[in-house]
């Protein structure tokens, strides 16, 4: 029995229906729960760890979309697809262990409840429009951009407000921050070197501290997004 879910608004029905587990799997740090183009016909709920998901460019270059923990629910793309594949890589930052549900079991309870279909694809919606803001913040503001709004998202996520200063609770090397904003390690290293010279951001134990939060938003004329959309996971 899952004993926590998506934090998301998800509910009490289906969270009721996504307990209904088949087996848990563990996976190793560094290693793949699944890759792009594999077989799928299970979904994951997680029970430990953190996973990275993410995508791989023609050219080879990783794309990370977000980081999922505690509850989250990854592999959902493939529902209701003949000869399903995996989208994206789901890749292990932390030794996990994940719930694991059939796929053609669920689709059969959606197809039988539609309160509970109607329930899943407004949950689905809210995470499509959480990549669209992603992608946007790509598009039109650059790479500068796609890191200020990945260090505002990251606050939002993992951030512990301190009275002078906002600590990103999570370690992540410059790599992985690249990968968030589809640029090279160099550009991220030019860049925070840069917010650390205009006092914006520090680092503190291999973590991010972020000391002038207004900043980054006022770079990218920063909508202020409900945060349930402008996050990491």
């Amino acid at each position: 029995m899952v004993k926590q879910l998506s934090k998301h608004s998800i509910s009490e029905n289906l969270k009721e229906l996504l307990s209904s587990v088949d087996h848990v799997q563990k996976i190793e740090k560094n290693r793949f729960l699944f890759q792009e183009g594999e077989d799928a016909d299970q979904m994951f709920i997680i029970q430990s760890g953190r996973i990275q998901i993410s995508k791989i460019s023609p050219d080879g270059r990783e794309l990370s979309l977000r980081i999922c923990q505690k509850g989250d629910i990854i592999g959902e793309l493939t529902l209701f697809t003949d000869d399903a594949t995996y989208l994206l890589n789901a890749k292990v930052m932390e030794d996990a262990e994940v719930a694991v549900i059939k796929k053609d079991y669920l689709e059969r309870e959606l197809l039988t409840n539609t309160e509970l279909a109607f329930e899943f694809m407004k949950w689905m919606s809210e995470h499509f429009r959480k990549t669209q803001t992603k992608f946007r913040d790509l598009v039109l503001h650059g790479k500068k951009g796609a890191l200020y709004s990945t260090l505002i998202r990251l606050t939002n996520s993992y951030g512990v407000k301190r009275p002078d200063d906002i600590l990103i609770d999570i370690v992540l090397t410059n790599q992985e921050l690249a990968n968030f904003c589809g640029t090279s390690r160099e550009s991220v290293n030019r860049m925070l070197s840069d917010l650390k010279r205009k006092e914006v951001l520090e680092m503190e134990k291999n973590k991010i501290v972020v000391k002038d939060l207004q900043y980054l938003k006022d770079e990218i004329n920063c909508e202020n997004c409900p945060i349930v959309l402008c996050s990491i996971d």
